[in-house]
């Protein structure tokens, strides 16, 4: 055997782990950026400096929507997040700290890096919004799945690429080829049929003395098809995604039962993490007495049922006198009104009030 190069290169396979990981974040990290973060103080919504931060410009450089997708990105992904306050009260992403933890004190935060900006002082725990996404890192089991994902996408794919692929044959003068200057001569015209091959439309291969090139195709063997590949990337996808939370028909945009998966992803990923973050960020920005005195920060993420939908439940709820009108305004995230009948109880589906008499309950004789 000739020591001849024969051009054979590794598939490149991390764009796979890259795409999965940056689809499903990001469809985390679009739907937390909808929600407003609503400042309550008592029974009414008040729109103040913190309700600005929160919902419009945290800091300088990002709106209220890119920096609470950063902030998805950095908690799935690193598993924790950090966000400290400057001051002049911007919120920033810390990009890079160290976490001091201690079992009967307060944890500290150290080398809390902003980009290229190192602060110099120490972040206590409750000078800070510090969540962690679950209780073990996701990183290592999404790195061990793919291990086993990406190297059976390799096989498959270099199946595939053979299955179609154009071989060469070069046929040498034995005599002639044992001279080193011979053998530099081939691996010249191999490197020159190489590139003529790949990169010219028409490429045109002279014949050299000693050497016959002849050309082999092997398409009509069988191999690997395209939707096997296909198969192991959303095989690989559907992992990734159930260790998320997100459903897998909502991300491939299917039509079928989008209100039942949206209903379930909105229930049990995304409710999930915005309680997590609202507890946070009510233990930072308020105190104990402020808190029960009913101060306190609520995030309104937003709704996947449409307007006729919605209406036809609020109709439900309050023509059974379950609940009052402006029970259901604050249950929907809306200031309560100042209409007192939208304080009384109502029932059947024309609304009539509710009267109370010596032999009990009875209806308005002017229900309409």
């Amino acid at each position: 055997m000739f020591d001849v190069e024969m051009f054979i290169t590794k598939a490149n396979r991390v764009h796979m782990k890259k795409l999965v990981l940056d689809t499903c974040i990001a469809f985390l990290g679009r739907t937390i950026s909808q929600s407003e973060f609503r400042v309550k103080n008592g029974s009414s919504y008040v729109k103040d400096e913190l309700y600005y931060r929160l919902n419009v410009r945290p800091n300088k450089n990002m709106t209220a929507s890119t920096f609470w997708e950063t902030f998805i990105h950095k908690l799935v992904f690193d598993n924790e997040c950090l966000i400290v306050q400057s001051d002049d009260g911007d919120l920033l992403l810390a990009d890079d700290f160290q976490h001091i933890e201690y079992a009967v004190y307060e944890d500290v935060f150290v080398n809390v890096t902003v980009k290229d900006y190192t602060f110099q002082r120490s972040f206590k725990q409750n000078e800070v919004i510090h969540l962690r996404y679950r209780n073990e890192k996701l990183t290592p089991l999404i790195d061990s799945l793919f291990t086993d994902y990406g190297d059976l996408f390799g096989r498959i794919l270099n199946s595939q690429k053979r299955k179609n692929q154009i071989r060469g044959t070069v046929d040498m003068d034995m005599l002639a080829a044992k001279s080193p200057q011979h053998q530099a001569k081939l691996q010249e015209f191999i490197d020159n049929m190489y590139k003529a091959v790949g990169e010219k439309d028409v490429a045109i291969i002279p014949q050299q003395p000693g050497f016959k090139y002849e050309e082999k195709s092997n398409g009509g063997k069988t191999g690997q098809s395209v939707d096997e590949i296909n198969k192991v990337t959303n095989g690989f996808f559907n992992q990734v995604a159930m260790a998320l939370g997100i459903p897998t028909s909502l991300v491939y945009g299917e039509m079928a039962d989008v209100e039942k998966q949206t209903k379930n992803y909105m229930l049990f990923t995304v409710k999930p993490l915005l309680k997590k973050l609202a507890d946070e960020a009510n233990v930072k920005f308020f105190e104990k007495d402020e808190y029960l005195a009913g101060q306190k920060i609520d995030i309104k993420c937003i709704s996947y049922q449409s307007i006729f939908d919605l209406a036809t439940s609020i109709d439900k709820l309050i023509s059974s006198s379950a609940f009052t009108g402006n029970e259901i305004r604050q249950e929907v995230g809306y200031d309560p009104s100042d209409d007192p009948k939208l304080d009384k109880h109502y029932i059947t589906k024309n609304y009539a009030e509710m009267s109370h008499d010596e032999g009990g309950e009875k209806q308005n004789d002017n229900e309409h």
